[in-house]
């Protein structure tokens, strides 16, 4: 017997890609593209979460090794989320190719459906480490009334909300940074005077960048430091993983930091990437619907514009920046802390 060869057809299914577009209306190709670019971004939100699931294992773990293969995997599909998120975004530009008169021919027709009701984003969103309580209009998200989420949708989502988020694994990632123990700190070579119960390092940065500071504007931040990396920490970040990821921003040419700086930016690209795509998505339908409410029963421009404002899961790394010194100011490391640092360490 011969064996059969794969063909390409067969091995894609695409008589099933192919024919799982259904239009509601008579305007079958402004509606055909319609769901052909939504049908694309569930796809890519597949992928998406595919490579999210992956990095989160991988931190999931009591020893993630800097210098290894594990954080390089990281890093690599953390930024291929970043690329697969930009084809997305360039998307809205063809679906703009269609017109609000050429929406409307169809738009009754979808009621209640909407694209609030995409399990998949709201997987990525969760995924990545929103809360539901950190939403914008978390009452929409809580109700499984038509335009909501069918209760088995709501109840896929609270379960990955009750998973580790990648947000919480970074934050025990960098609270493990082991290059603040004492031990490593004692040819330090001080610059001014310790503060009492201070470690060396952290009481010279908190000078420097006192006098980095002018004026009384500025000044203020010297309190959000002292809140921040001494007191508080910030949002989900404890002080120690504050100052991890300050140390790390800082000090980001030493060899060992150079992957987790990567790995610290390219979360922050993602953020801005999702941010990107909710005000494309905020600007089309004002484009499309103007003051209209969306067919899924939100307050349509409006709700997309709150959700820019406030959906955003890494700020605490992105205000890191705030507090950042120039490099000539910065404190010369002990060789200890530079051997540590180092990969033959």
């Amino acid at each position: 017997m011969t064996e059969e060869l794969l063909y390409y057809t067969d091995y894609l299914e695409l008589d099933k890609v192919l024919n799982a577009q259904h239009p509601k209306s008579n305007n079958d190709t402004d509606e055909t593209l319609f769901i052909i670019i939504h049908q694309a971004y569930e796809l890519w939100f597949k992928m998406i979460i595919h490579e999210l699931d992956h990095v989160r294992r991988i931190f999931d773990t009591d020893n993630v090794r800097d210098n290894a293969g594990e954080m390089s995997i990281a890093v690599h599909k953390l930024k291929r989320i970043v690329k697969i998120f930009d084809v997305i975004n360039r998307q809205v530009d063809i679906l703009e190719t269609m017109t609000p008169m050429d929406f409307l021919e169809f738009r009754d027709l979808l009621v209640p459906s909407s694209g609030f009701q995409s399990l998949q984003f709201r997987i990525i969103e969760a995924k990545l480490g929103l809360k539901m309580e950190q939403r914008h209009k978390a009452n929409y998200y809580k109700n499984t009334r038509p335009g909501g989420f069918n209760q088995r949708d709501y109840d896929a989502i609270t379960g990955v909300e009750a998973e580790a988020t990648l947000k919480g694994l970074v934050i025990k990632w960098a609270e493990r940074t082991p290059f603040f123990d004492e031990a490593l700190w004692q040819d330090f070579q001080s610059k001014y005077p310790l503060e009492e119960g201070e470690q060396k390092f952290w009481s010279d940065y908190k000078q420097i960048y006192k006098n980095s500071l002018s004026g009384s504007v500025e000044l203020r931040q010297f309190d959000e430091l002292e809140k921040i990396f001494y007191k508080e920490g910030l949002g989900e970040f404890s002080v120690g993983a504050m100052r991890a990821v300050l140390f790390i921003m800082m000090y980001r040419n030493l060899p060992i930091f150079q992957q987790p700086f990567d790995l610290l930016t390219t979360l922050i690209d993602i953020d801005e990437m999702l941010s990107q795509f909710r005000y494309k998505h905020m600007l089309m339908a004002r484009r499309m619907i103007g003051m209209r409410s969306g067919t899924g029963g939100t307050s349509g421009a409006g709700y997309l514009e709150g959700a820019l404002r406030q959906h955003y899961i890494f700020k605490e790394l992105t205000e890191v920046s705030t507090f950042l010194v120039d490099r000539s100011h910065l404190p010369e490391l002990p060789n200890t802390v530079k051997e540590k640092t180092s990969f033959n360490a």
